[in-house]
């Protein structure tokens, strides 16, 4: 799973991904419950078109109380969104979005200490993360709150993937459940963003260890 990552200005996103409406978005660390960018469909164009939105990172789902919940919503299993409550709904919904960033952070603990490790692209591009995006209101203020949840994939076989996080002793060697974000190449953002729900489950996948440009932060 991923707690950290570092989000290119709105210039970059413009730039890299050839946003139609967006939003002010200076860049910089995102941290869960905290605000970053998301580039999801255009909601208000009849022809497919991106718009980038600035939410609350960590989903809020459609039968929260209160936009800021008890439990971390901020990464979501891949196996489980069908099914799971928080996020079944999008799902279903298509509503896809795709998360910028520069380089994102894991925890390695081959040392048996947590060392940050940062990953970057080694071809010096932007990652573009899978996620999925609600807009949930309250019904007492009528506040509108705008948030995402990052998708991650069981990484117990990658040999990059596989050698984050801190081992659980209870489990076997080959049983972690190591996570993974997902990456989504720029040439495949369409499919993700307005594809079948079918199409865009086929984009979710591992990325080679070479895609990676990865070593301790410090």
């Amino acid at each position: 799973m991923c707690n950290r990552y570092v989000s290119p200005d709105e210039g970059d996103i413009e730039r890299f991904w050839h946003i139609g409406r967006r939003q002010p978005w200076r860049g910089g660390e995102v941290f869960p419950r905290a605000l970053g960018p998301f580039i999801r469909a255009d909601r208000e164009c009849t022809e497919p078109a991106r718009e980038l939105v600035v939410g609350q990172w960590g989903l809020v789902p459609w039968f929260a109380k209160m936009a800021k919940l008890t439990y971390s919503t901020n990464n979501a299993r891949f196996e489980e969104i069908a099914q799971k409550a928080s996020y079944k709904d999008s799902w279903a919904k298509g509503r896809r979005c795709i998360i910028p960033a520069v380089s994102f952070d894991e925890p390695c603990w081959e040392t048996e200490r947590n060392v940050w490790w940062r990953f970057r692209r080694a071809d010096g591009g932007l990652w573009g993360l899978a996620g999925l995006w609600n807009t949930w209101a309250d019904r007492a203020t009528g506040e509108i709150v705008e948030s995402y949840t990052m998708l991650t994939l069981n990484a117990d076989a990658c040999p990059l993937m596989s050698r984050m996080h801190k081992p659980d002793p209870k489990l076997p060697p080959d049983q972690q459940d190591k996570r993974s974000v997902v990456p989504i190449e720029r040439e495949d953002v369409d499919a993700w963003l307005f594809g079948a729900p079918a199409d865009a489950a086929g984009l979710v996948q591992l990325s080679a260890p070479e895609t990676f440009g990865a070593g301790p932060a410090g």
